[in-house]
């Protein structure tokens, strides 16, 4: 028998997703309000505010296609984000750190969907640079996902390590 209490406690997590998308979402409006598009604004050395436009996937992968991928993208998305809440509520009802770091990448992935299916395109506006050379633009929502996978890889090869020990 399933212990509901149990499994909607594995889900207590979901709040972190819906504020990272809320401040994903709302950094990207402000951007819109206060920069034109190709706009860059100087915010410290090595980092600026570039507002852009993301018609694609990661590193503006299929984004000189005529628009069907922006479905198919947004279908993949909320793919993963089922998968992981399924995850979360039925495989890490006791593990923390693992519905944590999900929770990062669903809050990523809504933020990211929301632009998708509300504009289109996805907006991108953190640019770190050096000299001339600039990282790809990014925004909150690939910062979550990032740092939600990231951990989760750690996670895996120190429990790897432990089990090895």
């Amino acid at each position: 028998m399933i212990n509901l209490n149990l499994r909607c406690h594995s889900l207590r997590w979901i709040w972190i997703a819906i504020i990272v998308a809320i401040i994903d979402i709302s950094s990207k409006e402000w951007i819109i309000q206060h920069l034109i598009l190709h706009e860059s604004i100087s915010i410290i050395p090595l980092f600026n505010f570039y507002y852009t436009r993301n018609f694609g996937a990661a590193f503006s992968f299929l984004s000189n296609q005529d628009g069907w991928h922006r479905w198919l993208l947004s279908s993949i998305t909320g793919m993963l984000i089922m998968v992981l809440l399924v995850k979360i509520y039925f495989y890490y009802t006791n593990d923390k750190y693992n519905s944590l770091f999900y929770t990062l990448i669903i809050g990523g992935a809504l933020g990211n969907l929301y632009d998708r299916i509300y504009r289109g395109f996805v907006i991108d506006f953190i640019d770190f640079y050096i000299g001339k050379w600039h990282f790809a633009t990014f925004n909150i929502a690939d910062s979550a996902i990032c740092m939600g996978s990231i951990l989760l890889i750690l996670r895996k090869i120190i429990k790897h390590k432990n089990k090895k020990s």
